[in-house]
């Protein structure tokens, strides 16, 4: 587990980034499409859903009962099919890819301006994760190139002085 601080425009600014974002979520689909044709079915995507283990009860030492099996199956159910957009019965990349936008931009909204403190999990990844990597990466790129602009123009003051210096003699 490692702690991140994020906000919105964290998330945000990766869903943005459009290349950093489609490899996140095709690395995501690919690990997701176990026999590897290319879609994802009903069952993958329930064993993806399951992984989360969301529906476990109401958990933290809870008296509240796991929901009914066919409660379960129906929100499942219900995930697939807002991630199925066109009915074909499977998920596309192009279709997992629209949805996990549409998931992260909420998430995003839900988050606001004011940072908060995540628990993310290291392994298996995490988009929240990858989004705040990203911005630390973009943060740091900046830094880097103040530094680098800040360095040239002392060196172009020094060179000028020095040239003063040396039309003064």
């Amino acid at each position: 587990m490692s702690v991140v601080v994020l906000d919105g425009s964290t998330v945000r600014g990766f869903v943005a980034d459009e290349p950093a974002f489609a490899r996140s979520v095709d690395a995501r689909f690919a690990a997701l499409d176990a026999n590897g044709d290319g879609v994802l079915s009903r069952a993958e995507l329930r064993r993806a859903l399951e992984s989360f283990r969301l529906l476990d009860g109401a958990g933290f030492g809870s008296a509240e009962p796991a929901p009914l099996p066919a409660d379960v199956a129906a929100l499942y159910d219900a995930v697939f099919e807002q991630f199925d957009a066109d009915g074909s019965g499977a998920v596309d990349r192009a279709e997992f890819r629209d949805e996990m936008r549409r998931i992260m931009l909420a998430v995003a909204d839900g988050l606001g301006s004011q940072p908060i403190q995540v628990a993310v999990d290291d392994e298996g990844g995490s988009f929240l994760l990858e989004a705040a990597e990203h911005e630390a990466a973009e943060i740091a790129a900046r830094v880097e190139a103040d530094r680098s602009k800040a360095e040239a123009e002392a060196e172009a003051e020094a060179e000028a002085a020095a040239a003063v210096v040396a039309d003064a003699k």
